[in-house]
C-alpha cells in the first residue's frame, strides 16, 4: 500500500473512533426515518391515490429528508478537531487535503448508506415497496450519498462553531427538503413551489431515487448528473479551502 493509502486508512480509523464515541446521534438518524415512514405512509398513500405511489413517495421522501439532515455528520468531525485543538496538528501532517476529506467522509458515508438501506429494506418488507432494478437503485443511493458528503465537507470547512453548523444545516436541510418535494409531494404544493423546486438538491434526489425505483435508466442518469455536478463543485471548493488554510499555516 502506498504512503497516501496508509495515511488515509489511519485517518479513517481515527474518525471512526470519534464517531463511535458519540453513538446517540447516529442511532437516532437510523431509527427516526423508519418511525416517520410508518406514521406518514397512510397520508402519502391517500394524497397520491395509490398505495404503490404513496409507498415510493414516502420511502424516497424519508431517505432524502433524513440524509440531508445528516449532512452535519462529516462537518462535525472537522469541528471536533478544532474544539479539541488537534486540527492544526492534522493540517501540519503530510496528509493532503483530499486524503483528510476522504477520511472524514468514509465513516459518515457508511452511516448514510446504512440509513438509506434501512429505509429501503423496511419499506420493501412492511409496505411492499417495488424495486424494479436493485443495481440502479444502489447506484442512485451512492450518487446521492456522495453529493451529501461533498456538501458536508464544504460546510465543515466554512463554519467555525457547532452552533453555526447546526443553524446552517437545519435551515438549509429543511428548506431544501420542503421545496424539493421530499417532505410533501410536489403535486399538492403551490405552483410557485413547483417552479422553484429544481434549485433544491432534494428535488433531484427524490427524482433520481423514484426513477431508480421505477427502473428508468434515463431519468435516473439525468437527475444523477445534476447531483454529480453539485458534488464536484462542493468537493473542489472544500479541497481548495482546506489547501489554502494548510498553505497559510506553512
Amino acid at each position: 500500500m502506498s504512503y497516501a493509502g496508509i495515511r488515509t486508512m489511519a485517518l479513517v480509523r481515527h474518525n471512526a473512533v470519534l464517531m463511535l464515541r458519540e453513538p446517540g446521534p447516529l442511532i437516532s438518524r437510523l431509527i427516526m426515518p423508519v418511525v416517520l415512514l410508518s406514521v406518514l405512509h397512510p397520508l402519502y398513500a391517500a394524497a397520491l391515490s395509490g398505495s404503490a405511489a404513496g409507498t415510493a413517495q414516502a420511502a424516497t421522501g424519508m431517505m432524502v429528508m433524513f440524509s440531508m439532515l445528516a449532512v452535519s455528520i462529516v462537518g462535525i468531525t472537522i469541528l471536533s478537531e478544532r474544539m479539541w485543538h488537534t486540527w492544526n496538528r492534522l493540517r501540519a501532517t503530510p496528509a493532503r487535503a483530499t486524503e483528510i476529506l476522504l477520511a472524514k467522509s468514509v465513516s459518515a458515508g457508511g452511516v448514510l448508506l446504512v440509513q438509506q438501506a434501512a429505509v429501503i429494506v423496511f419499506a420493501v418488507a412492511v409496505f411492499g415497496l417495488r424495486v424494479s432494478n436493485p443495481a440502479l437503485l444502489a447506484a442512485a443511493v451512492l450518487v446521492w450519498c456522495a453529493m451529501l458528503l461533498c456538501c458536508g465537507c464544504l460546510l465543515g470547512t466554512l463554519v467555525h462553531t457547532p452552533g453555526s453548523l447546526s443553524a446552517v444545516q437545519d435551515v438549509a436541510g429543511m428548506l431544501f427538503t420542503a421545496v424539493g418535494g421530499a417532505l410533501v409531494p410536489l403535486s399538492v404544493l403551490p405552483q410557485w413551489v413547483r417552479e422553484v423546486a429544481p434549485i433544491s438538491p432534494g428535488y433531484w434526489g427524490v427524482s433520481m431515487l423514484q426513477a431508480a425505483l421505477r427502473g428508468s435508466v434515463g431519468e435516473t442518469a439525468r437527475a444523477g448528473g445534476v447531483l454529480v455536478g453539485i458534488a464536484v463543485v462542493a468537493g473542489t471548493l472544500a479541497c481548495r479551502r482546506l489547501t489554502a488554510s494548510q498553505t497559510s499555516r506553512a
